[in-house]
């Protein structure tokens, strides 16, 4: 299997995780949110949080596709990278409010490390295929 094929692999398993958990603060927040890490939780009008966070998690899945659909895959890998800053944001902001250390590191934590490691595969990638095809040819 080459290294497009499995970083592709990996881009969409985080694209479609990341939507999907979306999709879940959206249509169940009280369900949802117990994951998440924090110890409290928004209530009343203030459980309209907990639906932005899903529409943040779904933009972020939606950007990684209509990247991978247009075939953008250096945009990608840099954008996987950036978007890192979120897990990263949420696993702070946990331990700053006292949450749960094991989501903080266990869920958001290492969502940030994978996003990183499959950002900078795919950047390896074009930059491998970017090489090749700027080669010269030699009589």
């Amino acid at each position: 299997m080459s290294l497009k094929t499995v970083n592709t692999v990996l881009a969409t398993l985080g694209a479609l995780f990341i939507f999907y958990i979306g999709v879940s603060y959206v249509l169940i927040p009280e369900a949802t949110a117990p994951s998440f890490g924090l110890p409290t939780w928004p209530s009343g009008d203030g459980g309209g949080f907990l639906v932005l966070k899903g529409i943040r998690d779904i933009v972020t899945g939606l950007i990684l596709v209509v990247l991978m659909v247009a075939r953008q895959r250096r945009a990608l890998g840099w954008v996987m990278l950036a978007e890192a800053v979120i897990p990263f944001g949420d696993m702070t902001n946990i331990l700053v409010h006292n949450g749960s250390t094991a989501a903080a590191f266990g869920v958001h934590g290492l969502t940030a490390a994978t996003m990183v490691v499959v950002g900078l595969l795919i950047l390896r990638e074009t930059r491998k295929a970017r090489e090749t095809r700027e080669a010269p040819v030699s009589a």
